[in-house]
């Protein structure tokens, strides 16, 4: 099965928030593709960045990957004229959710949010 995660969720599971339990449950499971889109990895990245700084950020980026998190990087014309379509449409979501979501539906994958 195909999972897509949001930055919430990745955030949470690191931090061991509300909601890491399911997250880690998901994770952990062996026959999910976890992916998350590079707009939801750089959420990611400045949350921790901001708080703990480049060198300790670097090793949870790496940590993801060690836990087969893949990194996806579509923005052909299809995609974001998608994401942009999601932004106009949905009344409160941010942008970055608009491309989580979208590669949800591009992968037919479940969205995994938390926040």
């Amino acid at each position: 099965m195909n999972i897509i995660l949001d930055a919430c969720a990745v955030i949470a599971f690191v931090r061991n928030e509300t909601g890491a339990d399911l997250v880690r449950e998901i994770i952990t499971n062996q026959n999910n593709n976890k992916i998350i889109h590079l707009v939801n990895l750089c959420e990611f990245y400045y949350n921790f960045y901001r708080n703990i700084g480049e060198s300790e950020t670097e090793k949870l980026i790496q940590e993801l990957s060690d836990i087969n998190i893949k990194t996806r990087f579509d923005l052909s014309s299809k995609f974001w004229r998608q994401v942009s379509k999601y932004k106009a449409l949905i009344k409160r979501i941010s942008l970055a959710d608009c491309f989580a979501l979208t590669l949800a539906n591009q992968e037919k994958g479940i969205l995994v949010r938390v926040c």
